[in-house]
């Protein structure tokens, strides 16, 4: 039983953390000048 639990633990913690990053992700989105940025260095590696 207390290992089903900690496995629900781990479960909800990792879907906790890849909510945060895509939230993170998606509000980097609403700032245009960020996204610039970010294209101006990815053109710059090629």
């Amino acid at each position: 039983m207390a290992s089903q639990n900690r496995h629900r633990i781990r479960r909800a913690a990792a879907w906790l953390g890849i909510c945060v990053v895509l939230a993170l992700v998606f509000a980097l989105y609403t700032r245009p000048g960020f996204m610039v940025t970010l294209i101006d260095q990815l053109w710059a590696c090629f």
